[in-house]
């Protein structure tokens, strides 16, 4: 019996060291690790901080020039989800010493990329960031979720476009009730069906150059009006 005792404490240990390791792999802090290495070696801080998922990652993979043409820099991970951008929101925000951070987080969450669904989980992710954002002296400015239709790769979600709209009734009743600014993407870019716009994407979910110009449209005159005082 004693044996078998130890040997179930040995096994728990090392379930719980896996799941630690697994933890701390979770945000992928690894991403831009040399880049934002070689900002804090320089003292060459960024404006503003895009923070968000694949269509973050995108924006700047596709049109960089906006970003470099006004000292702004993204910080998008594929596949992420609001849980594992809040954990990385320190390194890949707040050390950053940004005037603004941009955030754009739910898409990833309503695909269930890391977990079943929850829209009062998601929201309060948002606001932790938010919240952080603020503690720091750092402007914030929470986006919608863009409209999308379907998840290619978890066809099995049903009525996206309505969890979507859902999840950004929340964000903008947020930033209105607590005097932070709140960019709407997602009316410009949607069909009547709520779905992305046929013409801005290739996959329905993903923007392409079109798509990251109405973005852009939206979001600078904002930026340029925050930065200006």
């Amino acid at each position: 019996m004693k044996k078998h005792s130890i040997l179930l404490a040995l096994m728990l240990v090392f379930c719980l060291h896996i799941r630690a390791q697994n933890l701390s792999e979770y945000p992928n802090f690894e991403r831009y690790q040399a880049t934002n290495s070689e900002l804090h070696k320089l003292e060459s801080y960024p404006l503003v901080v895009f923070i968000g998922n694949s269509i973050t990652e995108g924006w700047t993979n596709q049109h960089p020039d906006f970003f470099t043409a006004h000292n702004y820099v993204g910080r998008g991970i594929s596949g992420q989800t609001s849980p594992q951008m809040l954990l990385r929101f320190r390194t890949d925000v707040v050390a950053l010493k940004p005037k603004v951070v941009v955030i754009n987080a739910g898409t990833n969450d309503i695909a269930e990329n890391t977990g079943k669904y929850n829209a009062s989980y998601t929201l309060g992710n948002i606001q932790s960031m938010a919240e952080i954002a603020k503690a720091n002296g750092i402007q914030v400015v929470l986006s919608s979720v863009l409209p999308t239709g379907k998840f290619p790769w978890k066809e099995e979600i049903k009525e996206v476009s309505a969890l979507v709209d859902d999840l950004n009734k929340h964000i903008k009743r947020y930033a209105s009730e607590n005097n932070i600014l709140y960019i709407d993407y997602n009316s410009l870019m949607r069909d009547s069906e709520g779905a992305m716009r046929a013409d801005l994407s290739e996959d329905g979910v993903h923007p392409i150059g079109k798509g990251y110009d109405i973005m852009e449209n939206l979001i600078q005159p904002t930026l340029d009006n925050i930065l200006s005082h």
